[in-house]
């Protein structure tokens, strides 16, 4: 069974905590049309603070993404790791596992903040966002909403 996964890493600092800045930040994309990759590899799409959140894309062997991927006959089991462990907020209950049927997909989001060791810089964010879908998919399959939609992201203030 075919499966597609979609990374999507939006990275900034405090600059763009607030004003303008945020308001292009919060508009970034969650979901971006499917471009044809290999089997095995997910399409990586960044987007950074330092060129205005404009998105770059790449793509990642599948066993180089944050997911765990199982299949299990008739379903696909999703789950989003945690990565890195030092980043906050907090994790201490995760939601379980996602499993699909064929024609379905996720969107799941974890968010991260980091401080410089030391604290001499400032604090950096991260926004993972994996969409996976299960069985054949049209391009523009990331661009509607998802069939299950886990929110993992905390406070980083």
């Amino acid at each position: 069974m075919e499966i597609t996964v979609q990374w999507i890493r939006t990275s900034w600092t405090k600059h763009s905590r607030g004003g303008d800045a945020a308001a292009r930040r919060n508009s970034a994309p969650t979901g971006f049309l499917v471009s044809p990759v290999p089997s095995s590899f997910a399409q990586v799409i960044k987007m950074s603070e330092r060129d205005g959140f404009e998105p770059h894309e790449s793509e990642r062997d599948l066993r180089q993404v944050g997911l765990s991927l199982r299949d299990e006959g008739d379903r696909l089991r999703v789950l989003a790791r945690v990565e890195p462990l030092f980043g906050l907020p907090p994790r201490p209950r995760r939601p379980p596992a996602v499993r699909l049927v064929p024609g379905q997909w996720v969107r799941w989001q974890l968010n991260y903040r980091f401080s410089s060791a030391a604290g001499i810089r400032d604090w950096s964010y991260w926004l993972d966002t994996f969409n996976v879908a299960y069985g054949p998919v049209d391009p523009n399959v990331f661009l509607s909403e998802p069939t299950v939609l886990v929110d993992e992201c905390g406070p980083v203030r």
